[in-house]
C-alpha cells in the first residue's frame, strides 16, 4: 500500500519536473480517443538497469495519464521467468538481455522482433588502488567475477584479447557465483580487483568508499571498434512477440513513443525517476540517484540498432555459438517502423 500511495504522489512530481525540463510528452491522449480502440500489451523488464528506462512510462500508464492501450507490467528476479512467457505468448514485449533475444528467436523459429537496445555496457574493473589505470595493467593480476557463460566472462574475454592479453595465461579470472562473493574478495585483499555490473558497483562503493572503478569495459570496447558498422557492448534490448507486432502494428509504435519518453526522462530527471525506481521495487532509491548516470540506459532504434547489435552478437558468436542460440539472426530479427 505504501508504494502504491508513493508512486501515485510521485506522477505530479514527473509531471512538473517534465514540464519545468521541457520534456515533450508524446503520451498526450487524443481527446477523440476510443476506450474501444484499446490493445492489451504485456509487459516485462528485469530487476535492474534493463527495467529502470521504464518507470515513468509505468507509472503514468498506473495513474491513467497513459490510456492509450491497456498496459500491463511486471518486474522480473531473472530471465528465466520471462522466457516461457515469451514462448508461449502469454508476454508480448520484454526488456531482457541482448543474447537471450537471439536464442529466443532461435529456438521459437523467428518468433520474437527486437525493437530497440535499451541498455548499454553496464560492467566496470573495481580495484581498491591506483594499480590498474589501462587494460594492459591487467597482465599478472586475478580478476574476480561472476557471470561465466555469459555477457561479462565473453566482454571481458573480448577486451582482453583486443588488447594483446589472454584469459587464463596473461590474467587469471576466478570465476564466483554471486557479484557479492566478488565483493567480499575484494574486502579480504586489498590489492584484489574485481569485474561488476551497475547497480552493483554503486551498492559496493556505499558500504566501502574504498572500491574505486578503475575501468569501463563500454569505453573499452569502443576504442577497439572502428567504422560505421562498429558494435556496442549491450546489456539489454527490447523484445516484442513476432505475432504481436504484426497483428498490432500501431500499438508497438504507441508502445515506442511512450518508451522514448520514458527513457529520457530518466536520464534527464534523475532524482525524480530514482524515486519511481524505488517504489517499483527495482533497486533501492539512494541506489539508483547515483547509479542512474553508470547505467547507460538507451533507446536506440533503427538501423543504429541493428549495427550495433548485429555486430555484438557476432562477438559472442565467435566465442561461443551458443551464446546466441547457435546462429546469428536473420534481418527480419531487426525491427524497422
Amino acid at each position: 500500500m505504501y508504494k502504491k500511495l508513493l508512486v501515485l504522489a510521485l506522477a505530479a512530481t514527473c509531471a512538473l519536473a517534465a514540464i519545468l525540463t521541457g520534456c515533450t510528452d508524446s503520451s498526450a491522449q487524443p481527446e477523440n480517443h476510443n476506450p474501444a480502440d484499446t490493445t492489451a500489451v504485456n509487459i516485462a523488464a528485469l530487476k535492474g538497469p534493463t527495467a529502470m528506462g521504464l518507470v515513468k512510462f509505468m507509472n503514468d500508464a498506473e495513474t491513467g495519464a497513459v490510456a492509450d492501450n491497456d498496459y500491463a507490467f511486471q518486474i522480473a528476479a531473472s530471465p528465466d521467468e520471462l522466457t516461457p512467457q515469451i514462448a508461449q505468448g502469454t508476454l508480448d514485449i520484454a526488456c531482457i538481455p541482448a543474447n537471450l533475444a537471439s536464442v529466443l528467436y532461435n529456438n521459437t523459429g523467428e518468433g520474437v522482433r527486437v525493437l530497440a537496445v535499451n541498455t548499454l555496457g553496464v560492467l566496470y574493473i573495481c580495484d581498491r588502488g591506483e594499480s590498474v589505470q589501462s587494460v594492459a595493467d591487467l597482465a599478472g593480476k586475478t580478476i574476480y567475477a561472476s557471470g561465466k557463460g555469459s555477457t561479462p566472462e565473453y566482454a571481458l574475454n573480448y577486451i582482453l584479447e583486443g588488447n594483446g592479453l589472454t584469459p587464463g595465461v596473461d590474467v587469471t579470472i576466478e570465476w564466483k557465483s554471486e557479484h557479492a562473493e566478488c565483493v567480499a574478495a575484494m574486502a579480504q585483499d586489498p590489492q584484489a580487483i574485481a569485474l561488476l555490473p551497475q547497480p552493483f558497483v554503486t551498492t559496493a562503493q556505499m558500504k566501502d568508499d574504498s572500491i574505486r572503478v578503475a575501468l569501463d569495459l563500454t569505453q573499452e570496447w569502443d576504442a577497439l571498434q572502428s567504422g560505421a558498422e562498429a558494435s556496442s557492448l549491450i546489456t539489454g534490448v527490447v523484445v516484442a512477440r513476432t505475432a504481436f507486432v504484426e497483428e498490432h502494428p500501431e500499438a508497438v509504435e504507441a508502445f515506442m513513443a511512450h518508451y522514448r519518453d520514458s527513457v529520457a526522462f530518466v536520464n534527464n530527471n534523475t532524482q525524480a525517476a530514482a524515486e519511481l525506481i524505488g517504489a517499483y521495487d527495482i533497486v533501492p532509491a539512494d541506489v539508483a540517484q547515483k547509479a542512474i548516470p553508470a547505467c547507460n540506459i538507451v533507446c536506440i532504434e533503427g538501423e543504429e540498432m541493428r549495427n550495433a547489435l548485429s555486430g555484438y552478437l557476432a562477438v559472442l558468436f565467435e566465442q561461443n555459438p551458443k551464446a546466441v542460440g547457435g546462429a546469428l539472426p536473420n534481418d527480419d530479427f531487426y525491427y524497422a517502423a
